[in-house]
């Protein structure tokens, strides 16, 4: 084992660890801790995970929360290990709105506070700051989380609130929220239009935004993640 490259330990052995035991093994010194917080571990600690056997749902009721196990071939779920919040809030006050490699964005519905939460490690992050950002009014405000070229996870977050349109992003690896510009049409930021939780795939967040009224405008909003632009 003294012979074996750092390199082969970390990415051979530890990226196909549970991510539990990643966590734990951060505790081993220094130089592990390093290796397993870059971009890189975690993008090939992602994509290794995301096989069958590692497909798990959350579920939340008035009374618990708990991770089940995904079984592919019977089209049920296996058994359930209880799930604790670590932010001190009963199930019913916590809204998901939205998800990406086993990463939610929640809002905390008593503070209308944005938490980026890992449930199988209990770890979380708050995304509120005293100037405002990271909080979350329902049926106004839309999030969407992704993850850029760099392997940064980001949340989008579009605020609408009286007289107060804006589009900000959140960076997790600086741990700051910056302003983006909407250069589209911005009637489809008023309140007036419904839009859905952005669906990640292929470099881009895609919502679908239609007027409140029966038979109003239906469309599809893209945000191209490396470029921040919509169209």
């Amino acid at each position: 084992m003294a012979d074996l490259p750092i390199h082969t330990i970390v990415f051979e052995i530890l990226t196909r660890l549970p991510a539990k035991d990643v966590g734990r093994s951060k505790s081993v010194c220094k130089q592990w801790y390093a290796l397993l917080s870059t971009q890189d571990f975690v993008r090939i600690h992602c994509s290794r995970s995301l096989v069958s056997s590692n497909q798990r749902v959350l579920l939340i009721d008035d009374l618990t929360c708990s991770l089940r196990l995904i079984i592919s071939q019977s089209n049920d779920y296996g058994p359930s290990s209880i799930v604790t919040f670590p932010f001190h809030h009963q199930n019913n006050d916590v809204s998901i709105l939205s998800h990406l490699n086993g990463l939610l964005c929640v809002c905390l519905n008593h503070t209308y506070e944005l938490l980026l939460w890992n449930p199988t490690p209990t770890a979380f992050k708050r995304l509120s700051t005293p100037d405002s950002h990271g909080f979350y009014i329902n049926n106004l405000d839309v999030v969407g989380l992704y993850v850029d070229a760099d392997d940064d996870y980001k949340v989008l977050h579009i605020k609408r609130r009286s007289g107060v349109l804006g589009v900000y992003v959140y960076y997790r690896e600086v741990d700051s929220w910056r302003n983006i510009p909407f250069i589209t049409r911005q009637e489809y930021l008023s309140p007036h239009f419904n839009w859905s939780a952005g669906t990640f795939c292929g470099g881009t967040l895609y919502f679908t935004v239609c007027e409140c009224w029966l038979g109003g405008t239906k469309k599809v909003i893209c945000f191209d993640v490396n470029s921040e632009q919509f169209k």
